[in-house]
C-alpha cells in the first residue's frame, strides 16, 4: 500500500507573467512543508502536462534544487497528473521507491482563448465538428429525451459548484452564481451555455507519495491509496449512450480493489468539464440509479452537507481546469478533506474519499482516459 503524506497547489487562475516552471515549483514545495520532508528524500517524480514539453518535470524540479533522479512525463490530456499518479502509486507499492512527488502544471492562458486547438486532420470527427462541448452537448440531450432531465437540472449544477468554489482560495472563480445568469449566459453547445463549461486558467498541484511504512516518519495523518485504476475508452461504446461505459468499468473495478461500494464514500472530486458529464457520472459512479442524476441534483444531496458532497472545491467548473494540474489537483483537495483541513468547505467526518478524472476523447466518443481513485484515512 502506498500513502500521501503531503499535498500543496496554486491558486488556480490566469497568470501571464508566470511559466509552468515556477508554478510547479511552488506547488511542489507546498506539498513538501505539508509533509514535513526535505526535497533531497525524494527518489523518483511523476509530472503531468499537456502543453508544455519536452521534459517539464525535470525544468520544474531544477527549479527545487532536485536533480538527478529518475523523472517521468506523462501525457494524457485532462488526465495527464492522474496518470502520472497512478504510474507513482504503482511504483511505490511494488517496493521501486519509497518517496516519490506526483505533480500536475499547465500553462493554457498564453495560447488558448477559447477552444483547445486541434490540428486539422488529426482526427476525422473533430475537424466535422464534434468539439469537447459537442460532445456532452449530445449526450445531455439524449439524457434529456430518455429520462426527462431538464436543463435547470444541469445548470444547478454549476450554481452548487460555484457555490462551494466561493469558499476555496485556491479556486480561480470565488463568486456564487444564480440559476439565472447560468442559463441566460450564452449558449455553447444546446443545452450546455458559457458558464456550464470549465475555464481556461493555468496553475500547478502536487502530493508526496511514500510507501506506508515510511508515512509514519513525516505525519500522523497519512492518507492511503485504497485503489488507483486508469484505462480508456472502448471502440463504439460510447456512441448514442447517455452514460460513459469506461467510467462503470473502472469504478466497478476500484470499488472491488477497495473493498468498498459507492455507499462508502463520503466526497467525491469529480470532472465536471461541463455539467453534464458531472450528472452523468453519478449515476455511472453508482450515485444514484440510471436517469435519477437530476433528482440527485435538486435533493442537495450532492451539495455541501448533502448525503455525498461532490467537487466541495468548487470542481473545474469553479477552482479551474488548467489540463494537467487536475488530477492531482482533485486528489490534493480530498487528501485536505480526508485529514479536516479544508476550513469553510469542509464535509465533516470525512474517511472515504473518490477522485474521477477523464481526459480526452477516444473512438466511440469514449473518454481516450479515465481515472478512478480512492482514498480513505
Amino acid at each position: 500500500m502506498a500513502a500521501i503524506v503531503g499535498a500543496g497547489m496554486i491558486r488556480f487562475g490566469k497568470f501571464p507573467d508566470r511559466y509552468i516552471e515556477d508554478m510547479g515549483a511552488e506547488a511542489c514545495l507546498n506539498a513538501l512543508e505539508h509533509a514535513g520532508m526535505g526535497h533531497k528524500e525524494i527518489q523518483a517524480a511523476f509530472v503531468g502536462n499537456v502543453g508544455q514539453p519536452p521534459n517539464a518535470g525535470q525544468r520544474i524540479l531544477d527549479e527545487i534544487g532536485l536533480s538527478g533522479i529518475p523523472t517521468f512525463n506523462h501525457e494524457n490530456a485532462c488526465g495527464s497528473s492522474s496518470a502520472a499518479f497512478r504510474d507513482a502509486f504503482v511504483a511505490v507499492s511494488s517496493g521501486l521507491f519509497d518517496r516519490v512527488l506526483v505533480v500536475g502544471a499547465e500553462h493554457m492562458s498564453r495560447r488558448i482563448k477559447g477552444l483547445i486547438p486541434i490540428e486539422d486532420g488529426t482526427n476525422i470527427q473533430f475537424d466535422m465538428g464534434l468539439v469537447m462541448p459537442s460532445v456532452f452537448a449530445l449526450m445531455g440531450m439524449r439524457h434529456m429525451a430518455e429520462y426527462g432531465t431538464t436543463r435547470e437540472q444541469f445548470a444547478r449544477i454549476s450554481v452548487k459548484n460555484h457555490r462551494h468554489g466561493a469558499l476555496n482560495p485556491y479556486a480561480q472563480y470565488q463568486k456564487e452564481l444564480t440559476l439565472e445568469e447560468v442559463l441566460q449566459s450564452p449558449m455553447i453547445a444546446d443545452p450546455i451555455t458559457l458558464l456550464q463549461c470549465t475555464p481556461i486558467g493555468d496553475g500547478a498541484s502536487a502530493v508526496v507519495l511514500t510507501s506506508d511504512r515510511e508515512a509514519g516518519r513525516y505525519t500522523t495523518k497519512p492518507v492511503y491509496v485504497r485503489a488507483s485504476v486508469f484505462t480508456a475508452g472502448r471502440y463504439k461504446k460510447g456512441t448514442g449512450a447517455a452514460t460513459i461505459e469506461s467510467c462503470v468499468r473502472a469504478a466497478r473495478q476500484a470499488y472491488e480493489t477497495a473493498g468498498i461500494g459507492p455507499d462508502d464514500l463520503d466526497v467525491i472530486e469529480l470532472h465536471d468539464c461541463f455539467t453534464v458529464h458531472e450528472l452523468i457520472a453519478t449515476e455511472d459512479l453508482g450515485l444514484c440509479p440510471k436517469g435519477e442524476g437530476g433528482r440527485l441534483v435538486d435533493e442537495g444531496a450532492t451539495a455541501l452537507g448533502g448525503r455525498i458532497p461532490v467537487n466541495p472545491s468548487g470542481g473545474l467548473l469553479s477552482k479551474g481546469h488548467p489540463l494537467g494540474a487536475t488530477g492531482v489537483a482533485q486528489i490534493v483537495e480530498l487528501v485536505w478533506q480526508l485529514r479536516g483541513e479544508c476550513g469553510k468547505r469542509q464535509v465533516p467526518g470525512a474517511r472515504v474519499a473518490l477522485a474521477h478524472n477523464g481526459g480526452g476523447i477516444g473512438p466511440g466518443l469514449e473518454p481516450a482516459a479515465m481515472s478512478i481513485t480512492i482514498l480513505s484515512r
